[in-house]
């Protein structure tokens, strides 16, 4: 198991300490001391392997499943002996155009936290550093260690939502550049594109009611002291909705934009082939006419004949292109 386990340290006083592999004992000793606690961090951890963590800390049965099986939405769970808060932290590959969602459950109790990680985006490493630098803010406890990650993660959502708008900006301005080169997939990557907006918001929109659960009264195991930070979270949570909702949004008219000009050009084309098609169908028109061969057509043996039929097709010809050509046909 020593894989499995990330970090696992006892806060005293906000003074980090290393703990013991007996996680039961250790707990022990941190309840015992008062004002301490400790944070066992995990990573992707089988049935067999948090066995021992879910008995030696008593976790809830069904908070437990949740954290093995993954693919959880954000949510907050309160049991009797702790709470279970899931979160979904956000990786943008600025490269490849594509978000990213890992899964971090956090487990709340009296004088411990339990963290698991699926996926490989965490802001846990760089929590634990900041907190540890700051000893006077682990000293209020298991709450201070929720906020943070909380903290932490809404943060990066706000990150992600800026580099989301930069490439909106970018997209928009592709779509509605006067001068474009071929863009069949224009459509697809606006739709792609749409996808991992869908895509963060599966992680950022449900959050908002357990963030504001958490900053409410009512709620074991935060002392009330962190409640006005957990509402700070929420009001960075509701920043990053609203851009979200936004950029959605904006996404649903550029594609209708799009596939309004992709009717517009097409429009256009039709025009002009049906112009062309008129240019070619006077001289067929008269061609074929006079190419019936009737011994009684009265023009077949005037001399003049031939020529003006060429000028009369000419001049059709030419106020025909005049006249499309003055309305935009060609």
């Amino acid at each position: 198991m020593p894989g499995v386990i990330v970090d696992c340290a006892i806060y005293r006083e906000g003074r980090r300490h290393e703990c013991a592999t007996d996680f039961s004992r250790a707990l022990d000793t941190a309840r015992a001391e008062g004002r301490s606690f400790l944070w066992l961090g995990m990573y992707e951890p089988t049935q067999h392997e948090f066995d021992q963590v879910s008995s030696d800390f008593g976790l809830h049965p069904l908070a437990v499943e949740d954290a093995l099986k993954a693919h959880q939405r954000p949510k907050l769970e309160v049991y009797d002996d702790s709470l279970f808060m899931v979160l979904k932290p956000i990786t943008y590959d600025v490269a490849a155009d594509t978000v990213t969602a890992s899964e971090l459950m956090v487990f709340v109790g009296d004088s411990f936290v339990v963290t698991v990680r699926h996926g490989t985006a965490s802001p846990l490493a760089a929590v634990r550093q900041r907190l540890e630098r700051h000893p006077e803010i682990l000293r209020h406890g298991p709450g201070a260690a929720l906020y943070a990650i909380s903290d932490a993660v809404v943060d990066h959502y706000l990150e992600v939502a800026g580099e989301l708008q930069v490439d909106m900006e970018e997209l928009e301005a592709e779509v509605f550049a006067p001068i474009r080169r071929e863009t069949r997939s224009t459509a697809a990557q606006i739709y792609a594109f749409k996808r991992e907006v869908l895509e963060f918001r599966r992680a950022t929109v449900p959050l908002v009611d357990p963030v504001t659960r958490l900053h409410s009264t009512g709620v074991p195991f935060i002392h009330d002291h962190a409640r006005p930070f957990f509402r700070d979270v929420g009001d960075h949570l509701a920043r990053v909705n609203e851009s979200v909702e936004g950029l959605d949004r904006l996404l649903s008219d550029i594609l209708a934009a799009h596939l309004a000009q992709m009717g517009v050009r097409q429009n256009d084309d039709m025009r002009k082939i049906s112009a062309w098609a008129a240019l070619a169908a006077v001289p067929t028109l008269i061609a074929g006419i006079y190419g019936m061969n009737f011994s009684d057509m009265p023009e077949l043996k005037w001399p003049l004949g031939y020529p003006m039929i060429l000028v009369v097709m000419a001049v059709i010809e030419v106020s025909l292109y005049r006249l499309f050509k003055r309305r935009g046909w060609l």
